[in-house]
């Protein structure tokens, strides 16, 4: 096979993945520099619901290497909030709702949800509930947390 020498621009950003199994490693993802579906580059967010199994990860703890990374197998990807632009205009108009995760592996987590729903359907369990995409946000005051919702035992609302 050889190459085209064709490659995508890419934003590197930092991450923390923890997987299965309870592992965890530092490094970072690599996220493409334009999308259609908004102005700037690509979330964290945008890239794990992708529907490809597999997103690089450049492993910065472990010998500099880039491991193909199964993302049913990712627990979570957490990134620095600074990492994700948010559109002021759309965050005014959504609502934030606080709550508590327990993880398969019996860890919590808490912090918040922005929930860009109709006011009719703005509940935490509506937002859980709402899409099929397999990682949804938490946020904390430094970090943007990435859950996969299969590795979810129960979330419990904190307002």
């Amino acid at each position: 096979m050889t190459s085209t020498g064709f490659s995508l621009p890419r934003v590197a950003i930092a991450a923390l993945l923890r997987q299965t199994g309870g592992g965890t490693r530092t490094g970072e993802i690599y996220v493409m520099e334009r999308v259609p579906q908004h102005v700037g580059h690509e979330t964290p967010l945008d890239m794990l619901n992708r529907p490809e199994g597999f997103f690089p990860f450049h492993a910065t703890d472990d010998g500099n290497i880039v491991l193909l990374v199964s993302k049913a197998r990712t627990v979570m990807l957490t990134v620095p909030r600074k990492a994700t632009l948010e559109d002021p205009d759309r965050m005014s108009a959504a609502r934030t709702g606080r709550l508590e995760l327990t993880l398969a592996d019996g860890s919590q987590l808490s912090g918040s949800a922005t929930i860009e729903m109709p006011a009719h359907h703005s509940r935490l369990l509506d937002y859980l509930n709402a899409s099929a995409e397999p990682f949804f946000a938490i946020t904390t005051r430094e970090e943007i947390h990435l859950v996969n919702r299969a590795h979810v035992l129960y979330a419990r609302p904190e307002d």
